[in-house]
């Protein structure tokens, strides 16, 4: 079971950290993605960590602003989100296609197991 949280509201401009956590196995041993669906809008794939070789992947609209991070410590992936702007604003979610050491897919419709979401609002 996955659960997302960290969202919230914030400036234009400014950084929130979305947390990741799981229940039932280990996070490292899979890829784990990030998707985000603004209103009305469908639900698309932000970036990704994977199973194998912790590699990551971002979307256009948000590279060079997002990072994606893993702690095995706390079994829980990150993603830090700078340089907020307003069309960032949507519900986010984590969610993985529970596959062993698996590799990145931004797909929403391969993704196996959804974490709760978290809203992220960008206004001023």
């Amino acid at each position: 079971q996955l659960q997302a949280s960290g969202g919230g509201l914030v400036q234009p401009g400014g950084s929130l950290r979305l947390s990741c956590s799981a229940s039932g196995f280990r996070l490292d041993e899979y890829a784990i993605a990030w998707f985000r669906q603004a209103p009305g809008k469908g639900r698309l794939g932000v970036s990704c960590i994977s199973g194998s070789d912790s590699s990551t992947v971002y979307s256009d609209s948000v590279k060079g602003r997002f990072t994606i991070s893993r702690d095995n410590d706390k079994n829980t992936v990150y993603l830090q989100m700078n340089s907020l702007k307003p069309e960032d604003t949507a519900v986010y979610y984590c969610a993985t296609e529970h596959i062993p050491d698996g590799i990145c897919d931004l797909s929403p419709i391969v993704q196996n197991y959804w974490g709760q979401e978290t809203l992220v609002t960008v206004s001023s």
